[in-house]
């Protein structure tokens, strides 16, 4: 316990290792969340709208389709000519411009072709992909309406004319949908965007901060200060102990702070706090024991910190840290389960709802204790070769 005190407070001394478990986690999950922690319930994107026809037609897109978007983040900017939108697209300062021609409603209405022009900002894949979308369910939905009174003059053999046609196309328009479609979840469990940023990122550095310890070991062996814990009447057993209790405290600690701190400045939902807790000692001990064997493959401390950053770095892009599991292909995502990361992030995403308890991420926590006390025995036996007179 001396030992551990010792080192733990040379790490607060310490202004890389403040930096490595606090800081840096902290500020990269801030600015993550910033900018793309709304993604996933907003668009984010500007469009330039160019409404040459005035007609009925048009003023339903732009009034009714475009406007419907705001709610969710969308700005639209309506200008007077397509050079000025294709300008705006050119320069970047909308994600894409959608130009309605003059004669648009008419050509509807008669039953002629008609199109919807967008100009797309090269660097806005996503924003043009949105704009194509609206404009394709709108062209969608004229066409639905354009095939329901082809049937009806078909079966009343009427001709098509303007009149008959503005009258069923307002029915047409007017008319109920026959089937809706309603999307419910199953259940919250699930990350938000700045939880998912903020639970990622601290646990993409846990693994940097559970190295802490056993790389200590080698720096201390290398300064000469091992030798002297060695030559005094202190069991080897007891100075890796103090490694590995240093190890699992600082761990703990960084990521009671960032899990606090995120939840304050990020929004972050983390969910039942016992579970949390057991969770994270979890993901802390699996981590510890992980790292550990890592550094003991190691000579130096400067290369056991090169091995630390290789694994943590790899098996925290398998385990979904920075992207969601459920975007990587079937193979992928069931390889994943090959890293720690990823059963940390799993147990957190079923909490981070809400609806998720302890019971939920017994699975998780088995996994890890169980991957802790592998490597963490491993790392136990061939570290105590490592402490030598």
């Amino acid at each position: 316990m001396l030992i551990a005190g010792k080192d733990l407070r040379r790490s607060v001394r310490d202004r890389s290792a403040i930096m490595t478990a606090v800081v840096a986690p902290l500020v990269l999950a801030f600015i993550l969340s910033s900018v793309l922690g709304d993604a996933s319930t907003t668009l984010n994107a500007e469009f330039a709208v160019v409404d040459q026809d005035g007609g009925e037609v048009s003023q339903r897109f732009v009034g009714q389709v475009l406007e419907s978007l705001t709610d969710q983040g969308v700005t639209i900017t309506e200008v007077d000519s397509p050079d000025e939108a294709r300008r705006m697209a050119e320069d970047g300062e909308v994600a894409a411009a959608l130009v309605l021609p003059s004669g648009l409603s008419d050509a509807v209405q008669s039953f002629q072709e008609a199109e919807i022009t967008i100009i797309a900002n090269p660097e806005s894949s996503v924003g043009v992909q949105i704009a194509e979308s609206v404009a394709g369910g709108f062209a969608a939905e004229l066409n639905s309406v354009r095939l329901s009174i082809s049937t009806v003059l078909a079966g009343r053999g009427e001709p098509a004319t303007v009149e008959t046609v503005q009258e069923l196309q307002s029915e047409a328009v007017s008319s109920s949908t026959p089937i809706g479609v309603e999307e419910q979840a199953a259940g919250s469990r699930q990350f938000d965007g700045n939880t998912f940023f903020a639970a990622g990122i601290s646990v993409f550095f846990l693994f940097f901060t559970a190295q802490i310890g056993a790389v200590s070991l080698l720096q201390e062996r290398k300064e000469g200060t091992l030798a002297r814990l060695v030559a005094a009447p202190v069991a080897r057993s007891s100075v890796v102990g103090a490694k590995a209790i240093y190890s699992f405290v600082l761990g703990a600690l960084s990521m009671a702070i960032l899990i606090v701190a995120s939840h304050f400045l990020m929004s972050a939902r983390w969910g039942d706090p016992l579970a949390v807790a057991v969770l994270v000692l979890s993901a802390v001990f699996a981590a510890m024991g992980l790292q550990s064997l890592v550094t003991t493959l190691a000579k130096t401390d400067e290369q056991a910190a090169g091995y630390g950053a290789i694994v943590g770095v790899t098996l925290g892009m398998l385990g979904g840290t920075f992207f969601p599991l459920s975007q990587a292909p079937g193979l992928m995502a069931q390889l994943s389960f090959v890293a720690p990361h990823a059963w940390i992030m799993d147990g957190l995403g079923e909490l981070s709802g809400g609806a998720g308890t302890l019971a939920d991420v017994l699975p998780a926590i088995a996994a890890l204790l169980l991957f802790g006390m592998i490597t963490g025995a491993l790392a136990f036996v061939r570290s105590r070769s490592l402490v030598v007179a």
